[in-house]
């Protein structure tokens, strides 16, 4: 029969890969998360800047890298500019210093229009795996032991999760508007 924890695993898994979209969206204020997932290229590999080096933002607009490996400094700083996060990394001395500039009215508007783009693309992904979902249960009708009823009841309760979800992503993209236009 229908398994309705199978599709709020996968609506759950959506609902990450969107918060941590999210993430990497710049709010003027400088934060460890804009550069923690930068993969890097290090000891023949490649690795998550946050897993060769040390993270801070000692205030709102700096963010300091400091790797353990230093000869692993130009690879860092390579890899902050080719993630397309519009970030100029400056190399002083054993660190990495990123300063963030505050936002203008005009690229706030712009961060608010990506982030609907990433909810746009997030409902998306939610919406094929409802269809992935709804698919399985079309695929019942007939078997034995298998009524209508069920099967609408199953589709209903599949609904009433994806609008818990849909409403989810919608809530993450509304506090992510309101953080980009408060500052």
């Amino acid at each position: 029969m229908f398994d309705l924890s199978r599709f709020t695993k996968d609506a759950q898994r959506v609902i990450e890969i969107v918060a941590h979209d999210m993430v990497t969206v710049k709010t003027g204020r400088a934060k460890p998360s804009l550069v923690e997932g930068v993969m890097v290229e290090a000891y023949g590999t490649r690795m998550k800047l946050m897993e060769i080096a040390h993270i801070t933002a000692p205030d709102t607009t700096l963010i300091v890298i400091k790797p353990w490996d230093k000869g692993n400094l130009p690879a860092i700083e390579k890899a902050i500019l080719s993630a397309g996060l519009n970030l100029q990394p400056v190399v002083d001395g054993e660190q990495i210093r990123i300063s963030i500039p505050s936002l203008t009215q005009e690229r706030r508007e712009e961060m608010v229009r990506l982030v609907k783009q990433k909810l746009e693309t997030g409902k998306q992904m939610l919406r094929d795996v409802r269809i992935k979902h709804k698919k399985y249960a079309d695929e019942q009708k007939g078997k034995p032991g298998v009524s209508e009823d069920d099967i609408a009841d199953n589709l209903e309760q599949l609904q009433k999760e994806m609008d818990i979800f849909t409403t989810k992503l919608d809530t993450m993209a509304a506090e992510k508007e309101v953080e980009l236009m408060s500052m």
